[in-house]
C-alpha cells in the first residue's frame, strides 16, 4: 500500500465517524501523508455577535485539518497542545480553507502548521498543533 493510499484509507475511517466536522458543514478536500485540507462555507449560524465568524469555528476547522494530517499514517494520533492566532475576520458567505502541513515527526510526537484562508487566499488565522501517537490504528493494514 502506498503512503497516499494509507492516508486516504485512514481519512475515510476517521471521516465516517466524524459527525462534529460534518455537522458544522466542513468538507474533507484533500489528504496525503502528513497533510490535509478541509473547507467550511460560512453560514449565519457560524457568526458571533459582531457578525463575523466565531473563533471557535475557525479553531475547529484548523483542529480538524490537523487531526486528518497527523492521523494520515494509520497510527492513532491525538492532540496534546494547540494554539491559534487570528489575523483577520471572516464574514458570512466566505469559504474558509484550512491546510495542514507536517513540520516535524519524530517518535510519537508531531508538529503541524495549519493556515486558514478565505476564498481570496487571504490568511485569516495560523494554528500550530502538537500530536502524540497512541496505541491503535484506523484499519488493519492486511485488510483488502
Amino acid at each position: 500500500m502506498s503512503p497516499q493510499e494509507r492516508a486516504e484509507r485512514a481519512a475515510k475511517a476517521m471521516w465516517d465517524n466524524d459527525s462534529a466536522s460534518q455537522r458544522v458543514g466542513m468538507t474533507l478536500d484533500h489528504v496525503g501523508p502528513g497533510t490535509a485540507t478541509l473547507s467550511l462555507p460560512l453560514r449565519p449560524e457560524h457568526l458571533n455577535g459582531h457578525k463575523i465568524c466565531h473563533g471557535g469555528y475557525i479553531f475547529m476547522l484548523a483542529d480538524s485539518a490537523f487531526a486528518f494530517a497527523c492521523n494520515s499514517y494509520n497510527q492513532l494520533a491525538v492532540a496534546y497542545q494547540n494554539s491559534i492566532t487570528y489575523v483577520q475576520p471572516s464574514m458570512e458567505g466566505d469559504v474558509l480553507t484550512a491546510k495542514a502541513v507536517e513540520v516535524s515527526k519524530a517518535g510519537r510526537a508531531g508538529i503541524y502548521d495549519v493556515t486558514i484562508t478565505n476564498q481570496n487566499g487571504e490568511a485569516l488565522a495560523h494554528f500550530r498543533g502538537h500530536s502524540r501517537t497512541v496505541k491503535g490504528t484506523h484499519f488493519e493494514e492486511n485488510e483488502a
